[in-house]
């Protein structure tokens, strides 16, 4: 198995994890294994009140997938990926038992905002940007389809979704995407402000609290990630998927 390029460590009764896959933290199957493992891991700890995702490359928080686990892979290769991303890590992120935040300190991209986005609060450095581009790369960003209109309304999901355009943190912060918008420098030590002011509560109240807030707010989101793995797969595999991800790859109009 290849470095996964995600590590855990706690301080304070916060556990952090820390994203570092130079140069662009991309997604590939044994990095979401990692992240989930991660997540896991930290449900389990009981040290950790509070868990801080963030990432070790300037920069980047996540740019997304790393296209080599769609290019030319069987629709079976394709399936455990999306399983691993989707399903498995937002059941990781519904048992969690504590708050989670998304520190995004530079660029998130396609599966960078499923991460990010799979977390209970997102704080963003005011040079991060933000992005749906699969459509133009010719596959879907099928779970954002269950989540974005509900977060920003069906129109503005559409277009965010459907041009696959780069917004900034000020737009996502007025969408509703982000919680808050800090200083690049002084992004770390807010979020790491968050993460005290949770665990300084109690462990019991709060695990109760979240678990209730999660059925409150799930409304069906788990058939929804089920689902999204079918549509992505559908379109994943298809001639036109794999000519526009080689396009991406040389730098070339797809020929589609």
């Amino acid at each position: 198995m290849s470095d996964p390029g995600v590590s855990y460590g706690i301080a304070d009764r916060i556990a952090r994890i820390t994203l570092n896959r130079p140069p662009v933290n991309a997604l590939n199957l044994d990095t979401v294994r990692a992240i989930v493992a991660a997540f896991k891991r930290a449900a389990a700890d009981d040290e950790a009140r509070a868990v801080l995702l963030t990432s070790g490359v300037p920069r980047r928080f996540c740019a997304g997938l790393d296209l080599a686990v769609l290019l030319g892979k069987s629709g079976e290769q394709v399936r455990e990926f999306l399983q691993a991303l989707y399903v498995d890590l937002h059941d990781a992120q519904y048992n969690l038992g504590k708050p989670s935040i998304a520190a995004v300190g530079g660029a998130a991209r396609g599966g960078g905002m499923t991460i990010a986005i799979s977390c209970d609060v997102i704080f963003a450095s005011s040079q991060a940007t933000f992005g749906y581009p699969e459509i133009n790369i010719g596959v879907l960003p099928a779970v954002h389809f269950a989540h974005l209109p509900r977060i920003v309304g069906r129109h503005r999901a559409f277009e965010l979704l459907f041009s696959g355009r780069t917004f900034d943190a000020q737009e996502a912060f007025s969408l509703g995407l982000v919680s808050k918008i800090v200083a690049d420098a002084e992004l770390d030590a807010a979020a790491m402000a968050l993460a005290a002011d949770f665990a300084a509560k109690s462990p019991a109240v709060v695990g109760l609290a979240r678990a209730a807030f999660m059925r409150q707010n799930d409304l069906d989101y788990r058939r929804s990630v089920a689902n999204a793995v079918e549509d992505f797969w559908n379109v994943a595999v298809t001639a036109a998927a794999q000519e526009g991800i080689r396009a991406f790859l040389e730098k070339r109009p797809p020929n589609w």
